[in-house]
């Protein structure tokens, strides 16, 4: 099925945010999985790696100077600070070029980058990704292990936000299992 595009042609942007912990980093680990033909875009941001992220395949890990670099140049597409530590960014360059070959484009970003491509891009399709339930957000973030205790309560706190925020997206998909909520994105994509 050819990708849904914009008037000009060109397959329209999807934009993935949702509340921390949701697991938009493991939808759009699937989608790259099973739905090679759809490009994922990867952020920039100065936060260090977690164990197992691959600097260029997960995030483009920079330090500060470099990312005031690329605010100063305009080539972030979106940037945001993100609970209110680290900064993170979506490189402009490479969507533009993906869109303009044809490719369709996949950002997960957070939900005050989404909002700044709502302003730049306003013919992207965009996506919130929910969980079932408050529970279930809260115990994903636990489970994670990759949080002390204070950063665990900011990042709820920013959920509780983030959450609020449903009804500015185009579509809603809960992410109950990995692989339905994938498939109903890839779906989207090309509806």
């Amino acid at each position: 099925m050819a990708p849904r595009t914009t008037s000009g042609g060109i397959p329209r942007l999807t934009v993935l945010a949702g509340p921390t912990a949701v697991g938009k980093g493991t939808v759009s680990a699937d989608i790259r999985a099973r739905y090679p033909h759809i490009w994922l875009s990867v952020s920039a941001t100065t936060r260090p790696p977690r164990p197992g992220e691959i600097d260029g395949v997960h995030y483009f890990f920079v330090d500060e100077a470099t990312f005031d670099a690329m605010v100063e140049r305009d080539d972030l597409l979106e940037w945001a600070v993100v609970h209110g530590r680290h900064r993170y960014g979506t490189p402009r360059g490479p969507v533009e070029e993906q869109l303009a070959a044809g490719v369709p484009a996949l950002l997960e970003i957070d939900l005050q980058g989404a909002r700044q491509v709502r302003r730049t891009m306003p013919d992207a399709r965009f996506v919130f990704l929910a969980p079932p339930t408050w529970e279930d957000l809260v115990q994903r973030l636990v489970g994670r292990g990759t949080e002390g205790e204070e950063e665990r309560e900011r990042r709820l706190a920013t959920a509780r936000v983030e959450l609020a925020a449903e009804r500015e997206f185009d579509h809603v998909v809960v992410n109950d299992s990995v692989a339905r909520a994938t498939d109903e994105l890839a779906s989207l994509m090309h509806g």
